[in-house]
């Protein structure tokens, strides 16, 4: 009986440690999302926190149509973020993967 318990919170902690690395990959990797092609390029670490934002001086010019083009620039990279921790993570878990969430990884 303790035997299976301990058995658990090893695995448990293997679990948690394979999180801490998939963490911290994402934070490391750099996605990049564009619009208007390329006209406007977002640029999020794995962890969707924006990095840069670059905007070509032609886009300017229409206020509207740019405002437009950075939120299609961001939904490009954002995707981009959520497949690639899926990636990252079926990698690292295996098939644990799965039973994190069907939908991303909340907390990543």
């Amino acid at each position: 009986m303790f035997g299976d318990m301990g058995k658990a919170l090893k695995q448990a902690r293997d679990v948690q440690g394979k999180m801490q690395k998939i963490q911290e990959e994402l934070g490391r990797t750099e996605i990049q999302g564009s619009a208007g092609g390329g006209q406007v390029l977002i640029t999020l670490n794995g962890k969707s926190e924006m990095l840069r934002c670059k905007i070509d001086p032609q886009a300017l010019a229409d206020a509207e149509l740019l405002e437009d083009l950075v939120a299609a620039a961001h939904r490009d990279a954002q995707q981009k973020v959520q497949d690639i921790t899926k990636q990252i993570a079926q990698r690292e878990m295996g098939p644990l993967a799965g039973l994190l969430g069907g939908g991303g990884f909340p907390g990543l």
